[in-house]
Parts: C-alpha cells; structure tokens; sequence
C-alpha cells in the first residue's frame, strides 16, 4: 500500500503523527470504449466552450454558478483556506458507537504510526479501547473538510469518513403512512424463516459473481485469438490524442501508410494525397510526388506555392484531378505523365 497522506492526530495536547492509507479498493475489472468498427480507443478532451480549444489540466480552475452568474476560484485562492491545507485530525469528542449511524459512514482509511517511537499511538489505542468508545474528529482531505469516526480493528486505528448531517436525506414515503394490519400468525412465520436462515456473517463466503463471469469470458477471448495488438490498435496517435494534442487528419493518414508498407516512399505519399482529393482536388498530381521529396516544413511552403501553380495553369490541373478521385493504379498512373516527373525537381529547389 501507498501512503495518500500524512498528518497528525490531535489529542488534547498529544500529537500523533501518523500515515493514511485507504483500506478498501475496487476489485471491479476496468473496461473502457471502443470503436466497433475497429477497436480504436475512444478519448475524451477538455474543451471550452467560448473559445472550442482543448486545456491543459494546468489551465484549469474551478468555478461556481447560480442565479446566471459563474464565479471562478483559482486554485491557489482555495489552497489559501485555513481547512483546506491542514493536515491535522482533530478530535473533537467521544462517543459509544452504537450512537453513529451506518448510514453515515462513507470510506475507512488505515493510520500508521509516523515517528521513531509509537508510544503516542498505542496510547490513543489504549484510551479507545479502555473507554470502549470512538472517537469523533474533523479533518482535511483532498480539497474537503470532512467528518470522521476514529476506532479501533485489529489494533489498527482506523479513520472512517463520515456524511455531514444535511447529506443525510430524510425517508418521507406517504405510502408508510398507511395503517396495514398484520397477524400474530403472519409475524410468527417470517420469523422462523428468518430463523431458518440465520448465521454469522463471514465475508469470505460471497463473490461477485459478474465480475468472475466477466474474467471468464474476457480470458476465453484470449484463448481463442480473439483480442488485438493494443500498440498497433491505439499507437502513438492515440496516446498523443489522449494528452489533448489535435492530430492533422492527412498526417495521420500518412504515418498509417508510412507504417504498413515499412517506410513508405512515394507511393505512400501518393495514396495519403489521394485520400484528400476531396479537400484539395486542385494539388492533383503534382503536389504528390513532390511530397515523397520533402520534410513537414517544406510540403506546409509547398501547399501554398501549388494553389498558385494550379491558378496559372488550369489545363493542367483539369487533366490530372481524375488521378484523385479514381484507383490508387489511376492516380499511379497520372503520376508517371511527363509534367508530374518534371515538377519534383522544380519543388525540391523550391524547398532548398
């Protein structure tokens, strides 16, 4: 286990230092989207409404809204709470525990002793058990003053959050209002069933069930080959995709290319530029083997240098835009005319 906090315990004029770690964990298998069509990885971005660009967590704050008016509060202006950043727990009083309601206990949190000597902590221990009470604290917790139950299992001290009394919701159902009558002998059965079925409660003894169905089904999967290679499912793209950088479509498409035929030369700029006839149907042949040639930087100058090519020259464009609507043969083809071979050499003194 990993400690998710340090602070003290303040009892009275006793400081016990002390680690938090959670004592329960999730056993649920974690499952994520996917595209059904081919199994791409499905990401969500941080997007802003007014301006539609993607934010770095760091350029994020919080905020609150009512009555149509939004108010924003910078994270160090929370940070400069008093509650907020203290890492105390102070207790705050003793009660039996029979009075603390379950239903305001929310998640429990192991305390280990965090000095050279422990003496401080099995003190504490020591009063709870000798008083046969818990103790009631405030503390702060991930950017939350929260309430807490501290006691004892297994000469651990545990802390249990608690639900404030407003988070407690009142049961008001008209339907219990209804007088309904019931006979001793109705009374008398349900309770030898329950009977029936009483016994000690033993945790060890029940299982999730869906969960041991979903291993067994996500496994036979495997058996059978019926899983994909999750780099080349997702790849670099994704996982640029999922730190919020937006990827240009036509160099995805070239990277694809690139990959699937080792390397790719001019054919596979020729495809990645027939792909986009649609955008661009005006760059046609020329534009393509002159993109096997060049770095990002100089097929970007490019772009602009063939919109004005294609102006001056009409005939020309007209000739070759069948090359990017038809085959990938087609747009081979077009590409092997005696004015495409030509234009490389002119692009590549361009770039230089």
């Amino acid at each position: 286990m990993r400690a998710i906090w340090k602070g003290a315990i303040a009892f009275g004029l006793v400081n016990v230092p002390v680690k938090v770690y959670s004592a329960t964990e999730d056993h649920d298998i974690g499952l994520h989207q996917v595209h059904n069509a081919d199994g791409g990885r499905i990401r969500y971005q941080r997007r802003c409404e007014v301006c539609g660009e993607i934010v770095d967590y760091s350029d994020i704050d919080k905020a609150y809204e009512e009555d149509g008016r939004t108010v924003i509060l910078t994270r160090d202006e929370l940070k400069s709470i008093p509650a907020e950043s203290s890492h105390e727990i102070e207790v705050v009083q003793f009660v039996p525990s029979e009075q603390l309601d379950p239903m305001m206990f929310e998640k429990s949190y192991y305390l280990e002793p965090d000095s050279k000597s422990p003496k401080a902590y099995v003190l504490l221990r020591r009063a709870l058990e000798d008083t046969d009470r818990v103790a009631v604290v405030q503390f702060a917790l991930r950017e939350k003053t929260r309430l807490g139950a501290l006691r004892i299992k297994d000469d651990v001290l545990v802390l249990q959050s608690l639900l404030w009394a407003d988070e407690v919701r009142e049961a008001a159902f008209p339907a219990l209002e209804t007088t309904v009558r019931i006979s001793a002998q109705e009374r008398e059965m349900s309770a030898a069933l329950v009977d029936s079925m009483a016994g000690d409660f033993e945790p060890g003894q029940f299982t999730d069930d869906y969960q041991v169905q979903l291993r067994k089904l996500i496994d036979a999967k495997i058996e059978q080959g019926e899983s994909l290679d999750t780099e080349q499912t997702f790849g670099a793209e994704a996982a640029e995709a999922g730190t919020g950088e937006v990827i240009d479509l036509m160099e995805a498409l070239k990277r694809s290319l690139e990959k699937k035929r080792g390397g790719g030369g001019a054919a596979a700029s020729d495809d990645a530029e027939a792909a986009d006839g649609d955008k661009a149907p005006a760059k046609a042949a020329k534009a393509a083997p002159a993109r096997s040639a060049a770095s990002k930087g100089t097929a970007a100058s490019k772009g602009t240098g063939t919109k004005a090519a294609a102006s001056k020259t009409p005939a020309k464009t007209t000739a070759k835009t069948p090359a990017k609507t038809g085959t990938r043969g087609t747009a081979k083809e077009a590409a092997s005319d005696e004015p495409a071979a030509k234009e490389p050499a002119k692009s590549r003194r361009k770039g230089a």
